[in-house]
């Protein structure tokens, strides 16, 4: 009896001690399923997904050979490949500091040899596959300068990147401007007729434009050119007298002509524009494109400098022709973008090619690193602005209608651009790159790719989030050379990026690789632990041939994902040998997969219809969204940072005014008013300054208010003068505020303002909106009037009424009595006093 009891519990403990395995494995199983690592049938797809790591141990087993690496009991250590970022300074020269420039010589200056810094910062993958550059040593932010005085204001240049899919790398970079950095400024200038008096004014302008620019820097040069169209009709005359002169004292036309290159004998300058000649065309529109395209392919001729700040300052008064204009003379032949000058400095083939396109300038101005300061009339300003915003580094400033404030238009234009500084880059669209920086604010950066306010000296940081979104088709783009530069300066960080898209043990030549191998059945290829059947085999040893299809019940155990399903391959596959063979959908970027056909890259949630709110968002895995580095929620439709609602120049999440939500600000309303714009930053309905200004704008603009006294005004109004214009327009852009009010007699006055680098800017009305004056005399006797005649006008219509009324009456009283029948002596309304009967029935007996 006793033997029975002790029999019965070791059963019982058997079992449970069988459950208790059964229920671990049965959760570990149920938080594999629970991450996209498991659906991952090779080694390539498996370390493409974010967090996984794979194993390539021979006799595995059943479990998953893709999982995330924080179950690291899954596998032994050392057959797992899990590779990490790595990065590697190559070149790291030190940031040119200021009076290091006085040894550096202004003539030609080439981009130096390499130089190792020997700095880097890794993580080596796991396991014997884990590559890395080599031995890795200690440097700091700045490397050793280059002995050759080569100007350096970005660092590091020259950085090895390895990079997984889906994993942000933080790359630190530094830019500091460097003190008197040469400067290259070649002056395009439109030389039809109109243009004459801008001619002499420029002319007698160019030593003063060369000592300005001199003072800014010593190492200056100096080049001048000129346009006027193509010599073809309907651009120019072609009657034989026009082309010789086609205006009094012109010139015959020309497409562009390089007058004088870039040269320190700044003295030159004058006597060059003084003996250009004015020539002329018909119609309105230039042909500076085609002046500006030779002006920045030709760098030998015009004398571009490798290491310099380049400007073209384009001069004119007149619109552009552009690509496609050329038909209407003829000329089809697209422009080539290569120089095309002769021996004279003329361009040959004006007639030969069409105008370029914006998007060509716009290409070339970046490959040459130029900036453009479009110097217009005031007529042309606005079609330059507009044109300005399509071409990189360039600018627009109106110029007076003879040029007189081009000196200070150059030096003003030429501030703008030193003062500022924009990081772009040529990431292809599998790399998306974003800057962060504090600018010269300090704090926390914010998402920004330019700063402001520069000044020499000044070195500012900035972070480039890097991000391989998705790998390439072609394995040939796994590597990719990445530039990251300052707009309009010619020097560059340039990433040698590596792609982790693939794993070393999938190589031909590696450990454990081998084609018909007997692990395979001789069917397929032994890598990585796995097979990779031929077309015509299935299964994980390629025991299965397609071509022999056969019903076994074990095998279709296996197809199943448990024993409650009487469905092989979830519905959706083919069940082989017990290895399920998914379908294939008709397009051909939906993929089902998994053991049991379970998953499929299509059925995630959408946003916008995107699924999972595009592929910049997240991508679909096993019917559930995984989002990339940065978004949130379901359908990876929600920003998780509060980056893009913190302003530019820095402050509180939506400007305090609002609360940020999935990276958009909802802006809150309080009793000052509701806010509004991007970053709560607008109060439209609230006062803000306007009290605080409205007094001195009275007083100023329309001498009234409680400032009118002429004294009282010019002490107390001594920040700002309004200026004053026809109609007050708010520009969003500036942040600029507008404010009504209505003043003692009844007028109302707007005006606007805005505020920058502690400066307030006030645009007012000219003229006041006043009502009417009102003339109450008149008014008090005109209402009395009307009254007295109104009440005539009522008497005069009763009288008449009545009138009509008794004439009426009067003329029926006659008409009546002229139709009576009695006699006119009788009365008929008598009767007598006696009534006489008679009887019919008496005889008269």
């Amino acid at each position: 009896m006793l033997t029975d009891k002790r029999l019965h519990l070791k059963l019982a403990l058997a079992v449970l001690a069988t459950c208790y395995v059964l229920s671990t494995e049965a959760q570990l199983a149920a938080k594999l399923i629970q991450n996209p690592c498991v659906n991952k049938g090779n080694c390539h797809e498996c370390i493409q997904t974010q967090s996984c790591a794979w194993c390539m141990r021979p006799d595995h087993g059943d479990k998953p050979r893709c999982f995330q690496h924080s179950y690291s009991n899954i596998c032994p250590e050392e057959y797992i490949w899990n590779p990490d970022t790595e990065q590697k300074f190559i070149i790291n020269r030190e940031l040119t500091r200021a009076g290091q420039m006085s040894s550096f010589g202004g003539g030609q200056m080439s981009y130096g040899g390499s130089y190792y810094a020997n700095s880097s910062y890794s993580s080596s993958a796991s396991g014997s596959y884990s590559g890395s550059y080599g031995a890795a040593g200690s440097a700091g932010a700045y490397g050793s300068a280059s002995s050759s005085g080569e100007i350096v204001q970005i660092s590091p240049q020259r950085v090895g990147l390895k990079l997984r899919i889906n994993q942000v790398h933080s790359l630190h970079m530094r830019y500091s401007q460097a003190e008197d950095y040469p400067v290259d400024l070649y002056y395009l200038m439109d030389l039809s007729k109109s243009m004459e008096d801008d001619k002499e004014k420029l002319s007698a302008l160019g030593n003063l434009l060369s000592e300005t620019m001199r003072n800014i820097t010593s190492n200056f040069r100096l080049g001048f050119g000129s346009f006027v169209d193509k010599v073809l009709m309907p651009y120019v005359s072609t009657i034989p007298k026009k082309l010789e002169h086609p205006c009094e004292d012109c010139e015959a036309p020309y497409g562009y002509r390089n007058h004088m290159p870039l040269s320190t004998d700044t003295s030159t300058f004058t006597s060059e524009v003084k003996k250009a000649a004015v020539s002329g065309n018909l119609d309105a529109p230039e042909g500076g494109f085609d002046a500006i395209m030779q002006a920045i392919a030709c760098r030998q001729q015009v004398g571009w400098r490798e290491k310099a700040r380049r400007l073209l300052v384009f001069s004119t008064d007149a619109g552009f022709h552009y690509a496609g204009d050329g038909k209407l003379g003829g000329v089809i032949a697209p422009n080539d973008g290569e120089c095309h000058l002769n021996s004279e400095g003329l361009y040959t083939h004006s007639v030969i090619q069409d105008y370029p396109s914006i998007s060509q300038i716009n290409h070339k101005v970046k490959q040459n690193s130029i900036n453009i300061i479009f110097a217009v009339t005031s007529s042309q300003h606005s079609v330059y602005e507009k044109l300005s915003q399509h071409i990189e580094g360039s600018s627009s400033a109106i110029l007076s209608n003879d040029s007189s404030n081009v000196v200070d238009l150059v030096r003003e234009e030429y501030g703008k651009i030193s003062s500022s500084i924009e990081m772009k880059d040529n990431a292809t669209s599998h790399v998306k790159i974003t800057y962060h920086s504090t600018c010269l604010n300090g704090g926390s950066e914010i998402p920004t790719s330019k700063c402001d306010g520069l000044k020499v000296g000044d070195v500012v940081n900035f972070t480039a989030q890097i991000l391989v979104t998705s790998c390439p088709a072609d394995p040939a783009e796994w590597n990719q050379i990445i530039q990251i530069y300052p707009v309009g300066i010619n020097e560059s960080l340039i990433i040698d990026l590596e792609m982790l898209c693939s794993c070393p043990c999938e190589q031909p030549g590696s450990i454990g690789y081998e084609v018909n191998s007997p692990h395979c059945n001789n069917f397929g290829t032994y890598m990585c632990g796995i097979c990779e059947c031929d077309e015509m085999h299935v299964g994980d040893n390629c025991e299965c041939s397609t071509t022999d299809v056969h019903s076994d019940k074990e095998g279709d155990l296996n197809c199943r994902a448990d024993n409650t399903t009487q469905v092989d391959c979830s519905g959706r596959g083919t069940c082989l040998c017990g290895v399920c063979d998914c379908e294939k959908r008709s397009n051909p970027e939906e993929i089902i997969s998994g053991r049991f056909c379970e998953c499929d890259n299509f059925s995630c949630e959408r946003h916008k219809q995107l699924l999972c709110s595009g592929p910049d968002h997240g991508v679909c895995e096993c019917g559930v969204c995984v989002c990339k580095p940065g978004w949130t929620r379901s359908a990876c439709d929600c920003q998780a940072s509060n980056d893009t609602c913190i302003p530019p120049n820095g402050g509180e999440i939506c400007s305090g005014h609002g609360d940020c939500e999935c990276g958009v600000c909802k802006c809150r309303s309080t009793e000052e008013g509701r806010y509004s714009g991007k970053y709560c930053e607008k109060c439209p309905t609230c006062s803000g300054r306007c009290h605080e200004l409205k007094d001195c704008v009275q007083c100023q603009m329309y001498k009234t208010g409680p400032l009118k006294d002429e004294n009282d005004c010019a002490t107390n109004c001594t920040n700002f003068t309004p200026i004053a214009v026809d109609k007050v327009v708010i520009n969003e852009t500036k942040d600029e505020l507008l404010c009504m009010f209505y003043d003692e007699d009844d007028c109302k006055f707007t005006f606007k303002y805005s505020e920058a680098d502690d400066k307030i800017e006030v645009h007012a009305q000219q003229e006041r909106e006043c009502p009417p004056k009102v003339f109450m005399l008149g008014i008090v006797l005109g209402v009395i009037a009307a009254i007295v005649l109104v009440g005539l006008a009522i008497l005069l219509l009763w009288k008449l009424l009545t009138t009509i009324h008794d004439r009426r009456e009067f003329a029926r009283f006659e008409k009546e009595r002229m139709n009576a029948k009695w006699d006119t002596g009788e009365n008929p309304i008598y009767k007598q006093a006696t009534s006489t009967f008679k009887n019919p029935m008496y005889a008269g007996k």
